[in-house]
Order: C-alpha cells, then sequence, then structure tokens
C-alpha cells in the first residue's frame, strides 16, 4: 500500500507539473516583437529567423546583436533602436532558439550561431557597424574575419560565460517536464528579477514593466528551454580565444564596458582592449547593460561622439 500510495503521488505530481507548465505556455501566447519597425524574416538552414528593420536603407547598415541568457531576443535594445534609425538603416535579429525565431529542440553550440551571424551579416547587410553584446560579441569577432564589416561596437564582450561544459545539465534542461519545470523557475519574473539586480542592471528603477513582462513571455514559449539549456550548460561558449581573434582583425574595435560591472569585470575589459588594440568608453554607474540604462550616450558612442563617457585608449 505504501508503494501503491507513493506511486500514486508521484504521478499526481507529474500530472500537476505538466499541467502548470502547460498553463503557463498558454498565458504567454500574446506575444508581440517590442521593437518598432518593420518585422522580416530571413530563412536560415531551415529556421525562419525574425528581425526588425527600421531606419532609410540609403544609411549605412547597422546591425544589433543581442547578447545569450534565459530570456534573450533583440528586445534589449529597445532603448536605443529608434535612436539609431535616425541615422542608420538598422537591422535586429533574434539569434537561433530566441524571441521570435524558431526555436526548435536542437542541440545548439557557439559554431551554429557564430555561422548564423556571419551568413545574416554577409546576405542582410553591407558593410555593416555591428553592435554585439556579452557572448553574442564573440561571434561577432569570428564572423568579421569572413564578412567585410565596418566596425565593431562590443558590449561587455566575453568568450566565457558559465564554465566548462556539461552534458548532465544540458540534458536535465532539455527533458520533458522536469526540465521545462526548472526552467518555468528559471524565468519566472522574482528569478530574472534576482538576475537583473545581481548582474545586469546598476538602477533597478531602469528595468520597466514592459521590459520585465516581455522577457517572461518570450521565457515561456514553446522550445524556449532549449538554446538556454546549451547556454547554462556551457556550449555556447566558443572554443577561440577572443583576445587573439580581436587582435587578428583589421577593423575598427570600441569596446563599451560597464564600470560596476563584476561577472565581466572592468580589469578584464581593459586587458582585452589592450591586446585588441581597441577603444574602450567606460560608463559609471552601469553593470552589464550600459546600452540600456545609458541609451543616449550609447547612441552617442556608436555615433563617434564620445564626450559623454570616459574613453581609455
Amino acid at each position: 500500500m505504501k508503494l501503491r500510495k507513493a506511486l500514486g503521488v508521484a504521478a499526481g505530481a507529474v500530472g500537476t507539473t505538466a499541467v502548470v507548465n502547460r498553463v503557463l505556455e498558454s498565458r504567454a501566447d500574446e506575444f508581440e516583437p517590442l521593437l518598432s519597425g518593420d518585422q522580416r524574416t530571413y530563412r536560415w538552414r531551415g529556421f525562419d529567423v525574425a528581425y526588425t528593420e527600421a531606419g532609410d536603407p540609403e544609411n549605412p547598415d547597422l546591425v544589433l546583436l543581442h547578447g545569450i541568457n534565459a530570456a534573450a531576443s533583440s528586445h534589449e535594445f529597445e532603448a536605443i533602436f529608434e535612436q539609431l534609425a535616425e541615422d542608420y538603416h538598422v537591422l535586429a535579429p533574434d539569434l537561433p532558439g530566441f524571441g521570435h525565431s524558431d526555436r526548435p529542440p536542437l542541440l545548439y553550440s557557439a559554431s551554429l550561431l557564430t555561422t548564423f551571424v556571419r551568413d545574416f551579416l554577409a546576405d542582410e547587410s553591407e558593410n555593416a557597424t555591428v553592435v554585439a553584446s556579452s557572448l553574442t560579441a564573440s561571434y561577432a569577432a569570428i564572423a568579421a574575419r569572413e564578412v567585410e564589416v565596418a566596425e565593431l561596437v562590443l558590449v561587455c564582450p566575453t568568450d566565457s560565460s558559465m564554465g566548462d561544459q556539461n552534458v548532465w545539465l544540458r540534458s536535465v534542461l532539455r527533458a520533458p517536464f522536469v526540465g521545462q519545470t526548472i526552467f518555468n523557475l528559471i524565468v519566472s519574473k522574482p528569478s530574472m528579477r534576482h538576475f537583473h539586480a545581481d548582474h545586469g542592471y546598476y538602477d533597478m528603477d531602469n528595468l520597466t514593466d514592459e521590459i520585465l513582462n516581455y522577457e517572461w513571455r518570450t521565457g515561456h514559449q514553446q522550445g524556449a528551454r532549449f538554446a538556454p539549456a546549451s547556454f547554462v550548460s556551457g556550449f555556447l561558449d566558443p572554443q577561440e580565444d577572443l583576445g587573439e581573434v580581436l587582435a587578428g582583425l583589421d577593423v575598427p574595435i570600441t569596446m563599451v564596458w560597464g564600470e560596476d560591472a563584476d561577472i565581466s569585470p572592468l580589469s578584464e575589459g581593459r586587458e582585452l582592449a589592450d591586446r585588441a588594440d581597441a577603444t574602450l568608453v567606460v560608463f559609471s554607474d552601469s553593470l552589464l547593460l550600459p546600452h540600456v540604462e545609458h541609451p543616449d550616450e550609447f547612441v552617442d558612442v556608436v555615433r563617434d561622439q564620445t564626450a559623454a563617457a570616459e574613453i581609455e585608449e
């Protein structure tokens, strides 16, 4: 009887978990793009990759590449998108596995996303200025060895995020029921607020309800856990050293760093900028999202008007 009761409780728990997961997914159905512009689709290797386009096509191309996290998408650039579209022809894709792009249950990898960045730049832009955030900055740097770009503007770039690769952790997060339940906890609003306060935002008043609600919705779309499962288990870290890649490029490079960033500290930024012979622009009162918390000043950096920030050559 005890065994039968235990099995009944376990079955009930699994059933309840499945119902909760489905309810959360259904509540996230209303999911419209956050960026204002024309919504386009780039067909790539079986993916429908969503991107937003704005600005005069006759202006220089500017490609915005969002960073990687559990609720990542091009919404990261909402605070600067319209301003940049005044001067540039702006393209902001959702990487495969994120946002409004397809999210099939693949084993996502750094090489897959790097190849996507390379192909998107080659097919959809011409000699673009590329703004790339965090881990995606390494994909952009590697792609720039094969695709002509005008300039790289890299926000707290890194080639290492979650440590060594962990097949077990990736498998758990990809698993039905258990993996979905764990991921739902990761992309809950309290959890996302915690992560933002810990290393994203210097001033949490800059995290609006609109952004948090959007991140909750994108984190609860069907298939949302598969690309982040590869991220948190270390499989989205490229194998190449970012400093060496940047040092080998014949492209102007500007690095933008939050003075108070701790996951990717400013000391690492100075070392990386020195190796790459890059301009380092430092924003005070900022962690990993200087472009979000100081949008006007960041736009000036992209426009090459850097008086508002501290510049280190």
